[in-house]
């Protein structure tokens, strides 16, 4: 029992040490990081990763993307585009049909219903005016 008593005692002075260490005072605050100016941003960069796998073997198509220099949201218009870093969304378009569908968040794309055999899917990266900032096509088979 006063092992116990003596680890608890250890532990307890040891989360009462992390807690003060972690506080912290206006004087010990790290400066805001500096803000880029937006002329000074990298161009924006999308890229897309092939249809995963297992999903696809049971014809639904997952499209995985990330972006660089850009951060996807429902947001639009041109007041948006003085938001540091840059916010944008991308185009969808599947086989070149009309029908072409905003994606607002970083989620994967998902489609369901495609027939079996081969399609491309159209990925833009557009700013908040729908001007086009990169593009990457991805290959899909959907087996059959």
């Amino acid at each position: 029992m006063p092992f116990l008593f003596k680890h608890l005692a250890v532990t307890a002075a040891g989360a009462l040490i992390g807690v003060s260490a972690c506080a912290q005072t206006p004087t010990n605050i790290a400066p805001p990081a500096a803000v880029i100016p937006l002329a000074s941003e990298p161009p924006p960069k999308l890229i897309a990763f092939p249809p995963l796998a297992e999903p696809l073997a049971r014809g639904v198509v997952i499209i995985q993307f990330r972006t660089e220099n850009m951060r996807v949201m429902p947001v639009f218009g041109k007041g948006a585009l003085e938001v540091s870093p840059h916010v944008g969304h991308l185009h969808v378009t599947v086989d070149g049909q009309q029908g072409t569908w905003a994606q607002t968040s970083g989620d994967p794309i998902i489609l369901m219903g495609l027939k079996p055999g081969a399609h491309k899917v159209l990925l833009e990266l557009a700013d908040p005016t729908h001007r086009i900032l990169a593009s990457e096509t991805v290959a899909v088979t959907v087996p059959g």
